[in-house]
């Protein structure tokens, strides 16, 4: 028999549902009013119930929700483990933390050994190789991919090389095959960024699936979105272990929120010099982090999942119409491609201006803009040339060549599923124009 508080709840889930559809009812489009954002959330009724019905228990953080999201993430994932965490960037923090980890013998990262990685992209995938006193060695990347030239792994490697750490740009897949062949037959670590790629898929696989350690962020940004928050994925335990303690503050119990004994040996561990018997919830093996997310930011990621292949769909359409609309300007704008043997669900699309086109990538990004339609640069350029990397430790293995000519000419504009047919149009049609010495339709 319902209690009262059960009915209570369901009738405040039902308005919950009235209320998303008087708060965000739809509007049409309108060419040169309305703002064409280069990425956003997408979401329905769906996540606000789910959000509300996780504040109603009040279990502020890790919850049901959570073992929920972690569970069925890993499936889609490819990955035997889950870590959810709060942000892309913290998961990318933890992903590196851990192969420094003392639980990995003689295979732990030092200060001094080196990461091979890519200076075009987002900063976090590199801040925490200086953070942790590693010393980053660049390798340039190639279009029309925007994905790391693997020719120049040999040249990068050196013997204090250690692990591998790269982004899927956008996400297209980088040449998984021959990077992790790379790291195969050198016995490196390997970490994914997929914060860009949910969804992407090489040589049948979903990226993130290769690597000993990936991460994701959902960012409203991203393929999904908790608003904020993040995932470790990993199929090692021993590096879940290590992933998992460095998040909950270094404990070395893994004992759920609100959860005692799980081990059944509380008062019986002996560790480091401690007395014999110290509580297990308060022994602490790693220098570590809060990095936790919420229930609440979980009940809307559980949502989302139910969202997630028709995101990718959305994405892909998304991406084949505006190639196919912006055909007619490959004379002035080299256009991306896929990596041979993926099927990325792109995040955005990039487009470099050619040496002779008409306009410059920034007369070309503020006509954009004046049209109302968002532009991005793609991140960071060269995180070398950012003043907040002068002096730092670093390593090239080759000239920056595609590196440098993405700062100056690259920019990407949206894909995401919020788009309509009308926005890409609108937006193929500005671009197209101001390419062809057309005024800009207000």
């Amino acid at each position: 028999m319902p209690t009262e508080a059960s009915t209570l709840r369901e009738q405040i889930l039902e308005l919950t549902g009235q209320f998303y559809g008087s708060r965000w009812p739809g509007r049409s489009f309108v060419a040169g009013r309305d703002y064409v954002p280069v990425s956003g959330k997408v979401f329905d009724g769906e996540e606000l119930i789910n959000l509300v019905d996780a504040s109603l228990d009040f279990h502020l953080t890790a919850g049901r929700y959570t073992a929920e999201f972690e569970s069925r993430f890993s499936q889609i994932m490819g990955k035997k483990h889950t870590l959810l965490v709060n942000s892309g960037s913290s998961a990318n923090l933890l992903a590196v933390a851990a192969l420094t980890s003392p639980l990995l013998g003689e295979r732990r990262l030092r200060p001094g050994d080196e990461v091979i990685t890519v200076a075009a992209g987002f900063p976090t995938t590199v801040n925490p190789l200086i953070q942790h006193g590693l010393i980053p060695v660049f390798v340039d990347v190639e279009l029309p991919t925007y994905n790391i030239n693997t020719a120049q792994l040999d040249e990068a490697l050196s013997p204090r090389t250690r692990a591998v750490m790269l982004a899927h740009t956008l996400g297209n897949p980088f040449d998984l095959a021959s990077v992790k062949a790379f790291t195969d037959r050198h016995g490196l670590w390997l970490i994914e960024d997929t914060c860009d790629a949910v969804g992407s898929m090489y040589e049948g696989r979903p990226a993130g699936s290769f690597g000993d350690l990936a991460t994701v962020s959902f960012f409203p940004a991203h393929h999904m979105t908790m608003g904020e928050g993040g995932a470790v994925l990993t199929s090692g335990a021993r590096l879940k272990k290590i992933v998992e303690s460095l998040r909950d503050w270094g404990r070395d119990c893994w004992c759920q929120p609100g959860t005692d004994n799980t081990c059944g040996k509380r008062f019986d561990w002996t560790k480091g010099e401690l007395p014999a018997g110290y509580d297990h919830k308060y022994t602490y093996s790693h220098i570590g982090y809060n990095l936790k997310a919420t229930d609440m930011q979980a009940a809307i990621g559980v949502s989302q999942l139910e969202k997630l292949e028709g995101f990718h769909a959305a994405r892909r359409r998304n991406f084949d119409y505006l190639k196919t609309a912006l055909k007619p300007a490959e004379e002035w704008l080299i256009l991306p491609q896929a990596t041979p043997r993926s099927d990325p669900s792109w995040f955005g699309f990039p487009l470099t201006v050619r040496e002779d086109a008409p306009l410059s990538r920034n007369e070309i990004v503020r006509k954009l803009e004046e049209a109302r339609i968002g532009t991005r640069l793609l991140f960071a350029g060269n995180l070398l040339k950012q003043p907040a990397y002068s002096g730092v430790a670093h390593r090239m293995a080759a000239p920056l060549i595609q590196t440098d000519r993405i700062m100056n000419d690259t920019f990407w504009v949206g894909i995401y599923p919020g788009l309509t047919t009308e926005m890409l149009d609108y937006t193929a049609e500005v671009l197209l124009g101001l390419l062809k010495g057309k005024e800009v339709r207000r």
